[in-house]
């Protein structure tokens, strides 16, 4: 089995969870920065700024489909071989 595997080898949806990865931190520091007036005493950030923060669910949303999608291939992978 051992030579079948590939060390680096880039599966179906790493691509996916890579951007996930950057979109959900983008939208993780968006919100520490509009949270960081509550605690500063600054005028709140525009509107614009909190959407900003709405990154971070669709970072995960978008990392969670290319989990999906590299397990659905690997199972058609798996039952092609055992047929």
């Amino acid at each position: 089995m051992r030579d079948k595997t590939q060390a680096n080898s880039a599966g179906p949806g790493d691509g996916m969870v890579r951007t996930g990865a950057i979109v959900f931190f983008v939208g993780a520091v968006a919100t520490l920065v509009t949270v960081a007036p509550l605690f500063l005493g600054t005028d709140p950030f525009p509107s614009i700024a909190y959407a900003v923060c709405m990154l971070m669910g669709v970072g995960f949303l978008i990392a969670a489909a290319g989990v999906l999608r590299g397990i659905a291939v690997q199972r058609r992978q798996a039952k092609a071989n055992a047929t």
